[in-house]
């Protein structure tokens, strides 16, 4: 196996998008496609030509055989997936909306993916790769799937490499919001880069401004921060510098589903190619732009070519102002 450069795991699911704009209830006709935070972003970083791959528990059915051919259609690395024959594959059911957010029910407990635990934990494959990725999902499904979290970005920190974290908060996952909040934190202070929304680090501090966060998890052992401002761009702090990114402004949002996903591949994407912090926030701000352009959860993840004409004809623009 070629050595990887990004490692990440949660859980994919089936995702069925109604084919015309209605209430999710009068939907008659849907299409299909992967979907899942860290699935997002293993497909994002694979179309900038990272080697990458995903881990994650599936049911031996035909949900789980359409997510692993998608998985390998994006060129995700897919060997350290297992089959259960006792609990099946996730799902979900989205509206289409011309703008905004869309209507979305989960079909999840007791998944597959809920039983990821530290025996399915295989250190020979985790440390193959140079940085993992991990999200604050999989802690919310269950109480195994937390301790494998934890594991994981125990085990990487503690081989030397890097990890990233995007709390991606899921309230209506967790039995209360102190567990999320302790839990969540738990895992942000293991991280190298922490990557969560300015609404997102309220909820987890308490505190108003993006100074005032990074502040409190540097103090953790954090070494950098980059805060998603929506369209006002991000900030960013580590021990030595910080500033603010100006966000790019889309043509028309569509579906704003993947836009943090997006953001994360930029940021980790131009970490590990040794940008520049600039760049690199620059890079994340961009993709994000592009995912709400599009309409599916990971449509707008760009390749290599298309991600810098974008960010060349946005600079252009604003030349021109």
């Amino acid at each position: 196996m070629k050595e990887l450069d990004v490692i990440t795991f949660g859980e994919p699911m089936n995702m069925f998008y109604a084919n015309e704009v209605e209430p999710l209830h009068e939907a008659k006709s849907f299409s299909r496609a992967i979907a899942g935070a860290e699935s997002n972003v293993a497909c994002g970083l694979a179309r900038l030509d990272l080697n990458v791959a995903y881990m994650t528990k599936l049911g031996d059915d035909s949900f789980g055989k359409f997510i692993i051919g998608e998985l390998n259609k994006e060129k995700v690395d897919t060997t350290g997936i297992r089959f259960t024959s006792d609990h099946p594959t996730g799902m979900l059911i989205k509206s289409k909306v011309h703008d905004g957010d869309p209507e979305v029910e989960y079909f999840r407990k007791n998944s597959a993916a809920s039983t990821l635990n530290i025996d399915d934990l295989s250190e020979e494959y985790f440390r193959q790769a140079k940085h993992l990725h991990a999200t604050g999902i999989p802690s919310a499904l269950s109480e195994s799937c937390h301790e494998f979290t934890v594991a994981a970005m125990k085990l990487m920190k503690n081989k030397g490499k890097t990890v990233s974290f995007d709390p991606n908060l899921r309230p209506n996952l967790w039995p209360d919001k102190q567990k999320m909040v302790d839990c969540i934190n738990e895992l942000a202070y293991i991280c190298d880069l922490f990557l969560p929304g300015m609404s997102e680090a309220e909820v987890l501090t308490g505190l108003r401004t993006p100074e005032e966060v990074a502040e409190f998890y540097l103090s953790k052992g954090v070494k950098m921060i980059v805060i998603k401002l929506g369209a006002e761009g991000a900030y960013y702090k580590n021990a030595n510098e910080e500033g603010y990114v100006k966000g790019f402004v889309p043509e028309k949002v569509i579906d704003t589903v993947g836009a943090g996903d997006g953001f994360a591949v930029g940021v980790i994407s131009g970490l590990l190619e040794g940008k520049s912090t600039m760049e690199t926030v620059t890079r994340g701000n961009a993709i994000g732009a592009l995912q709400v352009m599009a309409p599916g959860d990971m449509d707008g993840m760009p390749s290599r070519k298309k991600l810098q004409d974008f960010i060349e004809s946005q600079n252009k623009l604003l030349n021109v102002e």
